[in-house]
């Protein structure tokens, strides 16, 4: 009998042992996934929809996963070939409790999560780190296309204690099949997407191709190709152009796997290079642009075990080399590389998870795991005084464990243990963090000498941290399709090395930043409430949360401006001067999505959905977290029937006046969308391809001012005006 294809969803998707595949002309072996606590989610669909390929609900339904004891949000193949983004922060930008830095809009774009950024949040592509530098400057790109992506997924609470302290904030996982684990249906299967949009002048177009055979013994290969191209010019806003936004990328991959009965194995070398702009004040001026590359290999592989106590083992290994220059004017008009960033990064991890173990109460599923990492990262040039070099060492184990009482209910513990070894240089600043007097040598009333500007003493320090991380979780299954989640998390963060060590300019972000060499772990405790329903018309999932931080890092505006040395702070305001700190915080607020099909039509549906979301983020002292998104509200109303998709909708974004000190109040807008698209399944063996989608998209249609309240750049860099875009996508 042939084996019926299911396809692995999800970066931690774990497997049961596979019988033997004995027909010679089977052509398709994939691993049937199971649910533990640790993976990401295998997609629920709605009782009325059929699968389609990959596992995706039908284009525009709204994808709610309901077995996992924390929210998860998926955007799916199809969304993507509908929007078409650039980066992961314009694939979720615009989702419930999710934002972006919009640095450099559709180049550096780093996403957001309820409010936290940068070395908070961790940014993967199967399951390995990005191993760029884009948490140490949100001018920095992240080198992942979200083009040649299967599925991107957003990943909170207890499941982000399996990748490490830096994930306190939430994962983004891009999911690919970059080393294949199974052998496609029909040999040959690919995809190939373009498209033009009218703000910038835009194109781009990405291709994928898998390829493989089995044979007579089960035993076979599998090869995946992909690349990708993007190129825009300036892009426009309701002001004018947006000087200094043009951008290009380009990259791809090509893996092999062998695949046998009982797992696989496979190696994947990818390739990543860009060029783009950073748009906004001095930046612009000065013509500044950013050419990051990077170069990966990477490993990953899976043994299903016939019997035994342990059910799976399975590995990750990455090892990575990224460069980057940033370019520009000088004062005197000269164009050349101002500074250099490197980083080159590895990263390993081994999980084995156990057989399941039926006790008189319930079933027993779980993992452990280990992972280590170590990243060095060093800047230089005229302008690259930034971070001298840093070497981080982390080494970690983790454990989940589940509960399955039956009658639907679902328990989780889990834990991470870690320890972190931080190397670097940092700078002793004066507590004022302004040159304090002179070079002469003069001595203060208690007899010590005045430290002059170029008299800022440096020492290499060494900083080791241990943070140690639980999480429990209740999943109860409710009538009518609803599940309902509780849970809580105590997470131990060690501080990384910029949040240590950073001591000069930087000029494509126009600051001069300090950090803190004495700083301590970031604890962070966490209580979450969930709802989610995925059958029948109505979807639905909504998240409430509150977290408290003792000792939360962040950046912190001294109202001190600076120039390119420490010498020039209070008395230059080229750059603003920023220093890493320290104080207890409190984070809370809501996310909400839902979908509601109205009016059946033939074989669709008329119907409406909507979402909100807002964050709210204090000091203890009443003042306000920095950078903090704003309330927003929206909804629209679609129509899907026999590969038809069209919706038009609305999200607005409130003022937000709760600022920072130091920070400017952000002005509310409105961004008006519609799309219209057709997707048709054909028969390949007549037409050499098996669907194609065409389609066309409109963003700020009412040519709103739009500004990004948690960027940087909110008062000199308006995100893009009214846009159409074309899109089409082929599979064979």
């Amino acid at each position: 009998m042939i084996p019926r294809a299911v396809a692995l969803l999800g970066t931690t998707a774990l497997a049961i042992p596979l019988q033997p595949i004995r027909d010679a002309v089977a052509q398709t072996t994939t691993l049937p996934a199971i649910v533990v606590t640790s993976p990401s989610p295998i997609l629920t669909r709605p009782e009325t929809q059929q699968p389609g390929s990959g596992g995706e609900f039908p284009a525009g339904i709204l994808p709610v996963v309901t077995n996992t004891f924390s929210p998860v949000t998926v955007i799916q193949r199809s969304e993507i070939v509908r929007e078409q983004p650039r980066t992961l922060g314009d694939t979720l930008f615009e989702r419930p409790g999710i934002s972006g830095t919009t640095y450099a809009p559709g180049a550096a774009n780093r996403p957001i999560i309820r409010g936290q950024d940068n070395f908070r949040v961790r940014i993967q592509e199967n399951g390995i780190g990005a191993h760029d530098v884009s948490a140490l400057g949100e001018d920095h790109a992240v080198p992942i296309s979200p083009l040649v992506q299967d599925r991107v997924e957003v990943i909170r609470g207890p499941a982000t204690l399996r990748y490490g302290s830096q994930a306190i904030g939430g994962v983004v996982s891009a999911e690919n099949n970059r080393i294949p684990s199974f052998v496609p249906q029909g040999s040959v299967t690919g995809q190939v997407l373009s498209g033009y949009s009218s703000v910038d002048n835009g194109g781009l177009g990405a291709v994928t191709v898998d390829a493989g055979a089995l044979g007579q013994n089960g035993i076979g290969g599998a090869v995946h190709a992909d690349g990708f191209y993007t190129k825009s010019d300036d892009y426009r806003t309701p002001q004018g152009r947006q000087f200094n936004s043009a951008s290009r990328t380009q990259g791809g991959s090509v893996g092999y796997s062998f695949i046998g009965p009982n797992g696989f194995i496979g190696l994947a070398y990818e390739h990543y290079d860009a060029i783009y702009q950073v748009p906004g004040g001095e930046a612009a001026a000065s013509r500044t642009r950013l050419d990051p590359t990077q170069d990966r290999v990477v490993a990953r592989g899976e043994y299903r075990f016939d019997g035994g106590p342990f059910a799976a083992l399975r590995f990750s290994l990455g090892v990575s080399n990224y460069k980057h220059n940033e370019s520009g004017l000088d004062e005197e008009g000269v164009d050349g590389v101002r500074a250099t960033f490197r980083n080159r990064e590895a990263e390993a991890r081994v999980e084995l998870q156990h057989v399941p173990i039926f006790t008189a109460i319930g079933t027993i599923t779980g993992a452990a795991g280990f992972q280590a990492s170590n990243a060095r990262i060093r800047t230089s040039g005229e302008a690259g005084g930034l971070l001298l070099p840093t070497n981080t060492h982390s080494y970690a184990g983790y454990l989940f464990e589940e509960l399955d009482l039956g009658q639907g209910t679902r328990f989780q513990l889990a834990g991470r243990l870690e320890n972190a070894i931080v190397r670097g240089t940092p700078a002793l600043f004066p507590a004022g963090f302004q040159p304090t007097f002179s070079r002469t040598g003069e001595i203060d009333a208690d007899g010590n000498p005045v430290l002059g500007p170029d008299d800022v003493l440096s020492q290499k320090r060494r900083r080791s941290f241990t943070p140690l991380s639980a999480a429990f979780g209740v999943l109860q299954d409710l009538p009518d399709g609803f599940v309902a989640s509780l849970t809580g998390q105590y997470v131990e963060r060690a501080p990384a090395a910029p949040e240590l060590y950073s001591r000069g300019a930087h000029d494509a972000t126009a600051t001069f930043e300090i950090g803190n060499p004495d700083m301590k772990l970031e604890r962070a405790r966490s209580i979450e409430l969930g709802i989610r329903r995925a059958q029948g018309p109505l979807r639905f999932d909504a998240t409430g949360y509150y977290t408290r931080y003792t000792g939360f890092i962040y950046k912190q505006l001294t109202g001190i401006g600076c120039g390119d040395t420490f010498d020039t702070c209070g008395s230059e305001d080229e750059l603003q001067q920023v220093v890493y700190a320290q104080r207890n915080a409190t984070f809370y607020g809501a996310e909400i999505g839902a979908q509601l099909d109205i009016i059946p039509i033939r074989s669709g549906f008329i119907g409406v959905d909507a979402q909100y979301d807002f964050v709210r983020a204090r000091f203890d002292d009443g003042t306000y977290v920095p950078r903090i998104p704003p309330h927003r509200v929206g909804g629209g109303l679609f129509w899907r029937e026999a590969g038809w998709f069209a919706r038009i909708g609305v999200l607005h974004a409130f003022d937000q006046a709760q600022v920072a000190p130091y920070e400017t109040a952000t002005p509310g807008w409105t961004n008006l969308k519609a799309e219209l698209s057709y997707t048709k399944p054909v028969d390949r063996p007549v037409f050499g391809i098996s669907e194609f989608t065409l389609g066309i998209r409109g963003d700020n249609l009412l040519d709103d001012d739009i500004r990004n309240s948690a960027s940087f750049k909110k008062d000199e860099v308006l995100l893009p005006g009214r846009s159409a875009r074309l899109f089409m996508s082929v599979k064979f």
